[in-house]
């Protein structure tokens, strides 16, 4: 398959890596352009190019940016043919993004962003952390391998998306549309938790719209409090514990 993939920090440049190496044809880009990535992409085995060359003639657009940039993407999108299908991976903190009133409200994050760049997405790989993803895929029918979460309204276009959330070594969850992805953002037991697949499917149920929030200011507060310091292990125990 044919991907191209528009961000290249943790998450963008794992699912590159992760996905050149099952095989599938992957552009990546970033902000600053191709020659900034050029020794990434040497390494992992993709090609570095421009935004809108990364999504000009590609089944798929993983986007994998930080939140308020999404706005800027509209017109990088529109190089896209319409059968792209757009994933999108990112996730809304206030503190760092700036507040965005219609989230606040209650509008779903992966809602605001097609709206934002015009385009029908698809929400996954945005419940896992970057360690996570690079280091904790299982191979198919191991009974501990986590679960993602992937919420849209296009049948076919999220099909596309379990087959490479599946890929990277994870067992793919349809969680719903994409008005349901309230539930696997952050905050809620589904976000950042390392859950099997019967764990996730709880998880979602389980999902309150309005403590997320509030959960997920109060855990962004403790870890970065001034001298602290939490493993990998201590982050996934807090989500868990925090939202439970």
């Amino acid at each position: 398959m044919k991907i191209g993939i528009i961000g290249a920090g943790n998450i963008g440049a794992t699912l590159a890596r992760k996905l050149a190496a099952c095989g599938h044809e992957v552009k990546l880009a970033n902000s600053r352009g191709p020659q900034s990535i050029q020794a990434l992409a040497n390494e992992i085995g993709v090609r570095a190019v421009t935004r809108e060359e990364a999504v000009s003639e590609v089944d798929a657009v993983i986007l994998s940016v930080p939140f308020a940039e999404y706005p800027d993407l509209r017109q990088t999108l529109r190089n896209a043919s319409e059968k792209a299908v757009v994933i999108d991976t990112s996730n809304y903190y206030p503190g760092r993004d700036g507040a965005i009133e219609d989230i606040d409200s209650g509008k779903p994050e992966s809602v605001w962003v097609s709206e934002q760049i015009g385009r029908p997405v698809v929400k996954a790989w945005n419940a896992v952390l970057a360690a996570t993803l690079a280091d904790k895929g299982q191979p198919a029918g191991s009974s501990t391998r986590i679960a993602i979460p992937v919420a849209g309204d296009d049948t076919e276009a999220e099909a596309l998306a379990q087959g490479l959330v599946e890929d990277t070594g994870f067992t793919a969850l349809a969680a719903g549309s994409l008005e349901d992805s309230w539930r696997q953002q952050p905050g809620t037991p589904a976000y950042c938790t390392e859950l099997t697949l019967p764990e996730l499917k709880l998880a979602l149920c389980a999902a309150d719209k309005i403590k997320a929030p509030h959960n997920r200011d109060a855990l962004l507060a403790c870890f970065m409090a001034p001298g602290s310091q939490f493993t990998h292990e201590q982050i996934i125990a807090a989500n868990r514990a925090m939202t439970a």
